[in-house]
């Protein structure tokens, strides 16, 4: 027995553990060691009660079995006891910790944790879930620095435990769609050269985020958890030792896509950005980059762009190939598929008739108003397709039930340890390339952990 065993007996988890396995007659493989048994809830504890923290829980209320039994947040006052008072209502039991350690060390039942805390913090909190034995969904970034990452890879690697990282498009059925269907079976786009993708977002919605003053947290508190004040504390996305700024906060989600969809990683990244417009930050509020990637069909151009100052045309992915294009996104009825038109009609009926496509609308056909002629540089207007996919729950819902039902035993996670490493490379040498000014270019072994 281990030492959780001879101090309380054997508790519940390692119960559903041994009995799933003899039960089924399996070997103790990691699969095995993961499955929580039958259909019991999963206990589970949120670590970090913030806006995301918020989001993420709310997602999980939606999903069957999961029973919140802990929560930990160092802002009491607020975080805390907000989603507290959500938790009663949903009838959800639980204990409140402000520290980490504390909830780890008096909560014997849990089966997994959520982390859900400024990024600098992921590494040291889901190392130690891990390393007690939990199974972790840990909130992009990875982490702050690549060392950080590592450590966690290698905590999970060393634990046997489920680690999902929170990159939630990769569980969205509608990119899965796109991908298995249209991109990997279909090749409906031909060669794919080129990528476009924006979050562009208003200057409204990057203000700094304010707090009530009768719930800010003293001094002392602020600074055993590693912020100089309440204002850091609040926006620490911007500074850097915290976070990565907009660009790993957002681009980070969509920059996953491009090198999922493309099966590669990128082999060079040149940026340009800058503190153009909120100053008193660490981190560059407006960023336009290019990734080079080499795939087997060929050399593939990725820009990517995040602003923080105006929200035209939102967020969104396109994927151009030399016969069609996917305009992607996770914000619902943006998902639209665009042919060529050079390419024959029938090229795609088959699709259609396949059920992999909808039928396109029929459009009148545009002519020249008076005696104007299409300028010979001008290209036909692409007729356009709607992918029979469409996505109705909260956005990081299907991510979350894809970690749970792994847990369970009954899946594969979306996003190992793997995968949001190296989207983590890719991501943070964006930063690196804004202050070298200059290309750099990634090694095959960079992407390795």
């Amino acid at each position: 027995m281990n030492d959780r065993e001879t101090k309380k007996g054997i508790d519940r988890r390692s119960f559903l553990q041994s009995t799933a396995a003899a039960g089924a007659g399996l070997a103790m493989s990691p699969m095995v060691l993961g499955a929580a048994g039958g259909g019991d809830d999963l206990n589970v504890g949120l670590l970090g009660c913030g806006t995301q923290g918020q989001v993420l829980m709310n997602a999980c209320l939606k999903i069957p079995g999961v029973r919140f039994k802990a929560i930990c947040d160092i802002w009491k006052a607020y975080n805390q006891r907000r989603v507290s008072g959500i938790l009663r209502a949903y009838k959800h039991e639980h204990n409140k910790y402000e520290d980490y350690k504390e909830m780890l060390a008096a909560e014997k039942d849990l089966d997994a944790v959520i982390v859900a805390t400024p990024d600098f913090w992921h590494s040291p909190h889901a190392v130690a879930c891990l390393e007690a034995g939990l199974h972790v969904y840990c909130e992009k970034e990875m982490s702050n620095t690549l060392e950080g990452a590592k450590k966690i890879a290698e905590a999970a690697k060393k634990s046997d435990k489920l680690l999902q990282i929170g990159h939630q498009r990769r569980s969205n059925p509608c990119y899965r769609y796109c991908y298995e269907k249209l991109i990997s079976e279909a090749k409906l786009f031909g060669r794919i050269t080129t990528i476009n993708g924006q979050w562009n977002r208003s200057k409204m919605a990057c203000e700094d985020l304010l707090w009530p003053r009768k719930a800010e947290m003293d001094q002392a508190t602020l600074e055993k958890f590693g912020f100089e004040s309440m204002s850091q504390f609040r926006n620490w996305r911007w500074y850097k030792g915290l976070g990565g700024g907009p660009i790993v906060d957002l681009g980070s989600h969509q920059i996953d896509i491009y090198s999922w969809f493309l099966g590669a990683n990128p082999k060079s990244v040149i940026a340009s950005g800058g503190i153009d417009y909120w100053k008193g930050h660490d981190w560059y509020d407006n960023v336009m980059t290019i990734f080079e990637y080499e795939t087997k069909e060929g050399t593939v151009r990725a820009f990517y762009q995040t602003l923080t100052t105006n929200s035209s045309n939102g967020y969104f992915e396109t994927f151009m190939g030399d016969e069609g294009t996917l305009v992607i996104s996770e914000a619902a009825g943006r998902d639209k598929v665009y042919r060529e038109a050079w390419v024959p009609a029938e090229n795609w009926e088959k699709w259609v008739k396949m059920s992999l496509l909808k039928e396109p609308e029929k459009e009148e056909e545009e002519k020249p108003a008076g005696d104007s002629v299409l300028d010979v540089r001008e290209s036909p207007k692409s007729p356009s397709y709607d992918i029979p996919v469409t996505m109705e729950k909260f956005y990081h819902q299907p991510h979350l039930e894809n970690f749970f039902d792994a847990v369970r035993g009954k899946a594969k996670l979306n996003c190992p340890a793997k995968i949001g490493y190296e989207t983590a490379v890719t991501v943070l040498k964006v930063n690196e390339a804004i202050a070298a000014g200059r290309k750099l270019d990634f090694k095959a072994e960079d992407f390795e952990v």
